[in-house]
């Protein structure tokens, strides 16, 4: 690897939840930054990227219950000594949601994975700033490729740049598209009759 390899973006997530956005279960995130973030809060860098998983800060307890065994499945396929990740998911996205009331994310508990609590967690977490709901339409990769994991890849931060070369263009879309613009309509729809920013391309 040298300086001069290409480089492209990948979001960091729970590989839990990359394995509901995966199987079509859900098809948001919900961000707020990490710890180190370049800023205090999250910014969508850019609108299309790859998914890097992560496996540290996973807790099954955070899951609503038909979701837990996700968790422990996902770690049995890791270890803390592991020299490469796994990329197979590639995501745009089409709505950045600015959810800031209790009230709003309540509205969104049947559209994804987690517990109340760890949603409400989200949401507390730097309290002035906005949590992010990305609303994303997922691919697949039809070759998903092992790359090095990095020193820079480690650490609480939401944006990594990863070396593009390995990387396929070839993708199917986790749902078709009358499937996601279904899913996407009754999220919207949940939020309706609230007033949310929604920050689309």
């Amino acid at each position: 690897m040298t300086d001069h390899e290409p480089r492209t973006i990948a979001l960091k997530e729970w590989a839990s939840a990359i394995q509901a956005l995966a199987e079509g279960q859900q098809i948001l995130l919900m961000r707020k930054g990490g710890i180190i973030e370049e800023t205090r809060s999250f910014e969508l860098k850019e609108r299309a990227f790859y998914l890097y998983p992560t496996y540290e800060h996973q807790r099954s307890e955070l899951l609503k219950p038909e979701h837990r065994h996700v968790v422990e499945e996902s770690l049995q396929q890791w270890s803390p000594e592991q020299q490469t990740a796994s990329i197979r998911l590639y995501a745009e996205v089409t709505d950045d949601l600015e959810i800031t009331s209790q009230e709003e994310l309540d509205r969104l508990r049947d559209h994804h994975i987690w517990t109340d609590t760890f949603a409400e967690e989200r949401l507390r977490w730097k309290k002035k700033n906005p949590l992010h709901v990305l609303i994303l339409r997922v691919y697949i990769l039809e070759r998903p490729v092992d790359i090095p994991v990095e020193e820079q890849y480690i650490g609480c931060k939401s944006w990594i740049s990863i070396p593009s070369g390995p990387v396929t263009s070839e993708m199917t879309p986790v749902l078709d598209a009358a499937e996601f613009e279904v899913m996407r309509s009754a999220l919207l729809l949940s939020l309706q009759e609230q007033n949310i920013p929604n920050h689309k391309a």
